[in-house]
């Protein structure tokens, strides 16, 4: 079983940043895609960011140039930093995993969300 523990949301003004972590832990052998959800209320959870093994990178047009994603294969870790933040990225924001399991299963596997507000 793979569990993703989220932290970094918060209370943050216009214009300002915050980074977001989301580890795994429990059987991962290999991670082979990680992305970055948000959600707010009534709408439909949106792909912000998305970092495919091998490097490759994708942003959501509304923070590209502003958002960056990355990863620590040592921590199993994937990290979310928001820079030039907009009352319009107020959202929970959740991280998404998936890879290969010790038993040589794929797996995917969300966090439990961390909420995110910009606000003066």
């Amino acid at each position: 079983q793979v569990q993703l523990v989220e932290s970094g949301g918060g209370l943050v003004q216009p214009g300002g940043s915050l980074r977001l972590s989301c580890a795994a832990s429990g059987n991962v052998s290999s991670i082979n895609v990680m992305t970055w959800y948000r959600q707010t209320p009534g709408q439909e959870r949106e792909s912000v960011a998305v970092l495919v093994n091998g490097g490759m990178r994708n942003f959501a047009d509304s923070v590209k140039g502003r958002f960056t994603i990355s990863r620590d294969n040592a921590k199993k870790s994937v990290y979310l930093e928001m820079g030039s933040l907009k009352p319009e990225d107020t959202a929970v924001y959740y991280c998404h995993i998936q890879g290969i399991t010790t038993w040589g299963r794929p797996f995917s596997a969300w966090g439990q969300g961390t909420q995110v507000t910009v606000s003066s």
